[in-house]
């Protein structure tokens, strides 16, 4: 019987340790600036098992989120221009706008939906949702999916 594989989106401050030094390897070997796992592993302080147990488990999500859809809930204030901000945001950022569903607010907080595609010159998908969740109003914002 074929195992299930599920996939998490997680805020780097919840990923362990090990983890983002096995990213940061990968980085050092796809960038050339260490000539070998063996190095990679040494200079960030990993073995060389722990980097062969999840080099092909853990990725930046950036890396392969162009060409790619990405549905999100935005809980924020119901005060005027603040959908449109976060409208603008999306559109600085070069990502395609899919669709948009916003509840009714209750209690002076809406629920906002929104499904973008990350175009291939569009700039990295963690700064605009970073820049989406610093705006004074908004609440969070979860990933729902990622295609």
């Amino acid at each position: 019987m074929e195992e299930k594989t599920n996939y998490y989106v997680l805020k780097e401050k919840a990923v362990p340790d090990v983890l983002l030094r096995v990213v940061e390897a990968k980085r050092l070997l796809e960038s050339g600036r260490a000539a070998s796992v063996q190095e990679a592993a040494g200079r960030v302080d990993i073995s060389r098992s722990s980097f062969y147990k999840y080099k092909e488990d853990i990725f930046p999500f950036h890396e392969n989120a162009k060409g790619r859809t990405i549905t999100m809930v935005i809980q924020l204030d119901d005060e005027p221009g603040l959908l449109s901000s976060i409208l603008r945001t999306v559109a600085d950022s070069h990502a395609n706008i899919l669709t948009i569903h916003q509840s009714i607010p209750v209690g002076g907080v809406a629920s906002l939906t929104l499904s973008i595609e990350i175009l291939p010159d569009a700039e990295d998908a963690n700064l605009m949702m970073e820049r989406i969740e610093q705006q004074e109003g908004v609440h969070y914002l979860k990933i729902l999916a990622r295609e």
